[in-house]
């Protein structure tokens, strides 16, 4: 009778451990983003900037690159047909009060006519550039949050097993859950900053794409402009 009583008890004890395991792990499952986020050290803090910085630069660029590079479709055909008709100022009329980086470089060539065709090449080119640098402006932000964003990371993790192994040699105590935990907490500065880092490459490659598209866009309207230029007046 006895040996069934301590039976009983030893199987009620492995019944509240396996219950106290289970309670830790749904308590761990439990925990959201914002949590773990916050388990990652000081260093996630410019980690967090550098992911604001890198969006608002994406976003605000974004929608300049879109404004600057947006063309109506029969903007070169009006253009073409003031100009072959001889009302030029009906075409520098359109071209100025046009919103685009196209137009501004159309607007300048225009300016320009009567002049050699090589002047007038060149100061569209002029133009041209100046709207590309205009759209690169503060591209190089990406880029750096890019590459930065994983150092950041990866030095929050050095950190953090320094911590580790420092309180591992005062206490001594040294089990593979408290090194499996440690680590686990500092592996999450590291992938912040890969996530982020890729995030900055992402955003500069696509925005750079879109600056090549722009860029077709202009080389396009000023052969355009150039052929137009060299037909006959009616």
């Amino acid at each position: 009778m006895n040996l069934f009583f301590l039976q009983v008890i030893i199987d009620s004890a492995k019944i509240k451990d396996s219950l106290d395991r289970a309670a830790q792990i749904a308590a761990q499952q439990k925990q959201t983003l914002w949590d773990i986020l916050l388990k990652g050290g000081p260093l996630m803090i410019p980690l967090a900037i550098l992911l604001v910085i890198a969006l608002f630069v994406f976003f605000e660029r974004y929608l300049a690159i879109k404004k600057a590079s947006k063309m109506d479709d029969n903007f070169m055909s009006i253009i073409r047909d003031n100009i072959i008709s001889g009302n030029i100022q009906a075409a520098r009329s359109l071209s100025k009060n046009t919103n685009t980086a196209v137009a501004r470089m159309i607007d300048k060539g225009i300016q320009r006519v009567g002049k050699p065709i090589d002047a007038i090449e060149r100061s569209m080119e002029n133009v041209g550039k100046l709207e590309l640098y205009k759209m690169e402006k503060n591209l190089s932000i990406l880029s750096m949050v890019g590459y930065i964003g994983p150092l950041f990371g990866f030095l929050g993790t050095i950190a953090g097993m320094f911590q580790l192994f420092y309180s591992i040699a005062n206490t001594g105590e040294y089990s593979i859950s408290n090194i499996a935990g440690g680590i686990y907490v500092k592996m999450i500065s590291s992938a912040s900053g890969l996530i982020i880092g890729i995030i900055g490459y992402v955003a500069y490659r696509y925005l750079n794409a879109q600056i090549d598209k722009a860029t077709n866009k202009m080389e396009v309207a000023s052969a355009d402009f150039i052929d137009i230029l060299q037909e006959p007046t009616r």
